[in-house]
């Protein structure tokens, strides 16, 4: 059963190449293409506004459907997104296209990959297998910066998501050679394909489901926006940093695979919401300070971005792992779909709200822009602790 863990995490690594292509090169696309930040919000949130349009779809079917066939389906869309955003792409326009069908290739990869292997991986050491699979995420998003981040500074940005396109494609090789078919449990009472009302009334699944919000806008907030910080903090301070913003942000991701793993194990052993609760408000903590840091040494701000990366990832597996827990029997595809649904809605905006403030604030190159696009983030993250309380109330 754990070849099927190590594939899955290997493809979500793979097909996750391209998934902050745009984010790990948008100092480059901000001067080359003359983008407004507020585009660039655009540009960088329609990722997931195309994964949250397709994943009701891809994921709820997951309860009617072998969940290999939508990943196999949503790792050649990948592929296709990246390859036509690195032959294509000249703007605006053309990158919101590219990159919205890249969202619906995550859709059809990350949470239709965890389905398949809660479906083929049962037993008391489900939750680790599940916590290995979403710290995954973490560490295909470090690759992403990594590989892409390289391969724009030794060439250009087209050969990056011309990579990150191959890799998707050898995903999707990987999943299709290694996993076997297997049938979904089917639903004790079918229900039409788009209808939430049994998940809405699962009081405590709902109470995972909008932490796993929160947690989304703030993730995918200060990813897509770190690395232009990091570069703003380097410019302003004319120095020439030794870690460059992407390293910096490919370290971070390892350390927050890391904390992924380690919350979700706390998680397990003691009150997983106590956990969530204590990661949340620590998060939020890590936001506004790194977003006030900017007039400290280059080092120390780049520790911060470490710091809070570590402690936004902290209660991801736990909260993915106590929305799969407490879905009713049949019903994991639908509750997973709408953990995703409203998560990756969160992801969409969150990246746009940090560009708007920028906008509003000043702009990339105010400092105090900067410190009210991290507070607003913070804020926001101070809404996961109430979801969970609010879940953990008796009706």
């Amino acid at each position: 059963m754990w070849r099927v863990v190590v594939a899955l995490c290997i493809a979500e690594v793979l097909t996750m190449l391209g998934v902050f292509a745009f984010p790990a090169a948008l100092p480059t696309f901000l001067a080359e293409w003359s983008l407004s930040n507020t585009e660039a919000g655009w540009i960088s949130g329609v990722y997931f506004a195309g994964y949250t349009v397709a994943v009701p779809i891809l994921v709820g079917l997951t309860d009617r459907v072998d969940a290999r066939r939508i990943y196999l389906f949503g790792a050649g869309t990948s592929a296709i997104s990246a390859l036509g955003f690195a032959l294509i792409a000249d703007g605006f326009w053309t990158a919101m296209m590219f990159r919205a069908l890249g969202g619906v290739g995550l859709a059809g990869t990350y949470m239709p990959g965890l389905r398949a292997l809660v479906d083929r991986f049962d037993g008391p050491m489900q939750p680790r297998a599940i916590s290995f699979y979403t710290a995954s995420f973490s560490l295909g998003t470090s690759a992403s910066f990594l590989v892409v981040g390289e391969i724009v500074a030794a060439f250009d940005w087209r050969w990056a998501f011309a990579a990150s396109g191959i890799a998707a494609a050898l995903g999707m090789a990987l999943v299709a050679t290694l996993l076997r078919p297997a049938k979904p449990l089917p639903p004790e009472q079918p229900t039409h394909l788009l209808d939430y009302r049994p998940v809405l009334r699962n009081r405590p699944a709902m109470g995972y489901i909008l932490g796993y919000t929160v947690h989304c806008w703030e993730l995918f907030a200060a990813r897509s926006w770190a690395v232009a910080f990091l570069a703003f903090v380097a410019h302003s301070q004319g120095t020439e940093p030794g870690w460059s913003p992407t390293s910096v942000m490919t370290v971070a991701a390892v350390v927050a695979m890391v904390a992924s793993i380690v919350g979700a194990d706390i998680a397990a052993r003691l009150d997983r919401g106590r956990v969530i609760m204590t990661g949340m408000v620590l998060s939020a903590a890590a936001a506004l300070a790194f977003g006030f840091s900017s007039s400290l040494p280059y080092v120390a701000v780049a520790l911060l971005s470490i710091v809070h990366s570590a402690f936004i990832q902290a209660d991801s597996a736990a909260l993915t792992t106590g929305a799969v827990h407490s879905a009713d029997a049949g019903r994991r595809g639908t509750t997973m779909a709408l953990h995703s649904v409203l998560g990756f809605t969160a992801a969409f905006l969150g990246p746009l709200a940090v560009g708007v403030v920028l906008d509003l604030a000043g702009g990339a190159n105010s400092a105090y822009a900067w410190a009210m696009a991290f507070a607003s983030v913070s804020m926001v993250a101070m809404l996961g602790p109430l979801a969970i309380l609010w879940s953990r109330r008796l009706p």
